[in-house]
């Protein structure tokens, strides 16, 4: 009974202490879980409290601390889980306040220097790595760690100003260093310039930049072959380059693969100077290529001059005394070639094929437009039957022309949107052309109008019937007409709407659309209420109406 006493106490006693806990009111465990019976000063060795039941759960050096180190009053929930609430901030706020970010429970060494880098968008790679802190974060003190910011430049301006091989500032080169430097490199090596605009290939495929860039201006070196090969094209002997006066456009011969062989092959290319009958006939390049900056130019006059090549050629059809027409019928220098128009773009069919070479080749048979009218111009303007320049044609004549002469027009109609069928075949262009072929309308009223309007048996006008003659007529004839009211859609000719209608506007309120009708003009609402009184689903409507009386019967 005195032990059942005891008992009762201590549980009074606890509850009434629990009420006075120091350790505020959201501490909710027993006190015996730290304190033992001897007293409120004296705390268990081994505290039966599990701190991972709160929010910060103790590891590492954690789980040997002194609680009053970090609890300084009673009030356990008064002390925050953050580090910086215990932890002194030695970085001066350079790299936050999240000391785990960084550090782990057992010790302030930071052993993940790297990882923490790359996730910070800098990763120390090539020579990066072996970097002390404070060679890039310096500071008053080694532990503060200013940002940097990511770009090469923000470290490396100095060396980008000091650069001089090849001087980067006066080369206005990019302060993005990894665009020519290899930043898995341990040098400023340039591994990785980009030449695209002009490709280091082959022959040009060269580790010394200074062969080209000689004055070490980066941004002046031309990309002209002359600008480095000068002096290969002036000590070319074979051939002599300069007496040949040959251009100074190396790739013209050349490719960036070497010097020979040499692309240029003049006899299979051109024309056979070292074969044929051409061959010993000429010194140097000047005697045909009169102009030396442009060695597309020729001539042949120089050597067959007139008049004996003008008798050479009496007789031949299309002859002229012009250089480019020498080349045209004598590819290869021979005085038996003859030119074959059909390997052109135009071969020469029907009437053309007739025609004097100097009607269509006035101007020189190079560059000679292949368009008609750039021939048939004044056939075009003169033709009068139909005017073609009031009707507005278009100036290619093979749209209705065939090139065996100009009749017949082979135009067909039927290939536009309007084929010509029933009535209208016959019909003189110009009745629906009268404005020209251009733009001419397709809908009916634009040449039936004067139709539609004396119209009396029905008064189309009157009517409003729809200006769409395709609704009621067809292309053969006007009449019969296709048109059936009683049959095709509600009888007002017979049965109870006959005689109950003057025009069609008295069902079709809308004259541009037809398909739109209406019953309750004439059939008002109250006596239509009362016809229809206790009729299922009645609704005064008009397309209700023609459901239930298609025919218009009761």
């Amino acid at each position: 009974m005195y032990r059942l006493s005891s008992i009762v106490t201590l549980v009074l006693l606890s509850v009434s202490l629990f009420s006075q806990s120091p350790h505020g009111e959201s501490l909710k465990i027993n006190c015996a879980s730290c304190h033992d019976p001897s007293g409120w000063a004296s705390v268990r060795d081994t505290l039966i409290f599990d701190h991972a039941s709160t929010s910060f759960e103790l590891e590492g050096r954690h789980e040997d601390i002194d609680c009053k180190s970090c609890h300084m009053s009673l009030i356990f929930s008064s002390v925050n889980s953050n580090c910086i609430d215990c932890h002194t901030d030695v970085h001066s706020m350079t790299v936050g306040n999240d000391c785990a970010r960084c550090h782990g429970f057992e010790t302030w060494l930071v052993n993940n220097i790297p990882e923490i880098h790359e996730e910070n968008g800098f990763p120390l790679i090539g020579a990066h790595n072996s970097l002390s802190c404070v060679e890039c974060h310096v500071s008053e003190t080694n532990l503060k760690f200013d940002r940097l910011g990511n770009d090469c430049i923000s470290c490396h301006q100095l060396d980008y100003n000091s650069a001089q091989n090849p001087n980067h500032m006066a080369s206005g080169f990019s302060t993005d260093c990894i665009e020519c430097h290899d930043p898995l490199g341990f040098g400023w090596g340039a591994t990785l310039s980009n030449h695209d605009f002009f490709p280091l290939e082959q022959g040009h495929d060269i580790a010394d930049c200074a062969q080209c860039h000689t004055d070490n201006t980066f941004s002046s070196a031309s990309p002209e072959c002359v600008s480095c090969h000068l002096a290969d094209y002036t000590i070319t002997s074979d051939p002599n380059h300069q007496a040949a006066q040959f251009p100074q456009d190396c790739e013209q011969c050349h490719t960036i693969a070497g010097w020979t062989p040499a692309t240029f092959e003049h006899d299979g290319q051109f024309f056979p100077i070292y074969s044929g009958t051409h061959n010993g006939e000429w010194s140097e390049c000047m005697d045909c290529h009169t102009n030396p900056n442009n060695y597309a130019e020729f001539t042949c006059v120089s050597c067959h001059m007139n008049p004996e090549t003008d008798s050479d050629h009496n007789g031949i059809s299309g002859y002229i005394y012009e250089s480019v027409a020498c080349l045209a019928c004598h590819p290869n220098g021979l005085a038996t070639e003859g030119f074959d128009h059909n390997t052109t773009d135009f071969p020469l069919h029907g009437g053309h094929n007739a025609v004097d070479c100097i009607q269509c080749h006035s101007d020189g048979y190079a560059g000679t437009p292949t368009n008609c009218d750039a021939c048939h111009m004044p056939d075009y303007n003169g033709t009068t039957n139909p005017n073609h320049v009031l009707a507005g044609f278009p100036t290619d004549c093979a749209l209705c022309h065939t090139d065996t002469g100009w009749e017949p027009s082979s135009f067909d109609h039927n290939t536009t949107q309007f084929p010509i069928m029933g009535g209208h075949v016959g019909v003189d262009c110009v009745q629906c052309h009268a404005d020209g072929y251009v733009g001419t309308p397709t809908n009916c009223d634009a040449c039936h109008m004067d139709d539609y309007n004396s119209v009396n048996s029905p008064n189309h006008s009157a009517a409003n019937f729809p200006l769409d003659c395709t609704q009621c007529h067809t292309q053969n004839a006007w009449d019969p007409s296709t048109f059936d009211h009683d049959s095709q859609h509600f009888p007002i000719y017979s049965g109870k709407h006959e005689g109950e209608w003057d025009a069609c506007v008295d069902c079709h309120i809308n004259p541009n659309d037809y398909s739109v009708f209406s019953c309750t003009v004439c059939h008002s609402q109250n006596s239509t209420n009362n016809d229809h009184d206790e009729v299922n689903n009645y609704v005064y409507e008009s397309n209700a109406c023609f459901e239930c009386h298609p025919d218009g019967s009761d």
